[in-house]
């Protein structure tokens, strides 16, 4: 590897975990055609200032095509939900600055969209902000025979998380170590009326 092939490694490199270990790092793909990508880790400060100055959170960000086609994609959330009108500012925000700084070359398009109803769970931060609701869990391993949860969650710790399985004839509470999480997501409750 040449010295100059050698340096811009490790500025990409030094880019990609400075990102992650900011303050305003969130967890974001920041990979772009298998690379670390200095153009989504600088979107990715800029988003994150914008999320932080409107309340929200970045859950993902994004970017994908080439050219004309280049679409970057946001995910935002914060306590209570996303409303369109929220991601509408925020994309207004996001635009005004991108374009200002302007550091995508190309025309691109940007969608801001909230994670959904059944959002997936990434860490013990979202599993926090999850307590009472109704969660779909895959395990990597077998915890009472079985793999696949769908309950309420209960209670967490440090490094667990409770469930409370009303699906069965005697209501249960399961005990699950976050390290043996595969998938986690909320589950859509469809609240019927009396």
């Amino acid at each position: 590897m040449s010295k100059a092939k050698e340096v811009d490694f490790l500025e990409k490199k030094r880019l990609y975990f400075k990102c992650f270990y900011e303050e305003w790092a969130t967890p974001t793909l920041l990979f772009y055609g298998g690379q670390v990508s200095p153009l989504l880790v600088r979107i990715n400060q800029i988003a994150a200032e914008v999320a932080a100055d409107l309340g929200f959170d970045i859950i993902k960000t994004s970017l994908s095509g080439t050219g004309r086609k280049s679409l970057l994609r946001i995910y935002i959330d914060k306590e209570g939900g996303v409303t369109i009108g929220d991601c509408e500012s925020f994309s207004r925000r996001l635009e005004t600055l991108l374009d200002v700084e302007d550091i995508i070359q190309n025309s691109y398009v940007l969608e801001v969209s909230s994670p959904g109803m059944d959002r997936p769970i990434r860490d013990m931060k979202d599993f926090e902000g999850c307590i009472g609701k109704l969660v779909r869990i895959i395990t990597k391993e077998k915890i009472e025979n079985q793999t696949f949860f769908i309950g309420r969650l209960t209670e967490t710790g440090t490094d667990w998380i409770r469930l409370l399985l009303e699906d069965r004839k005697i209501p249960k509470h399961l005990f699950i170590p976050f390290e043996v999480i595969s998938k986690a997501r909320l589950e859509i409750e469809i609240k019927q009326e009396p």
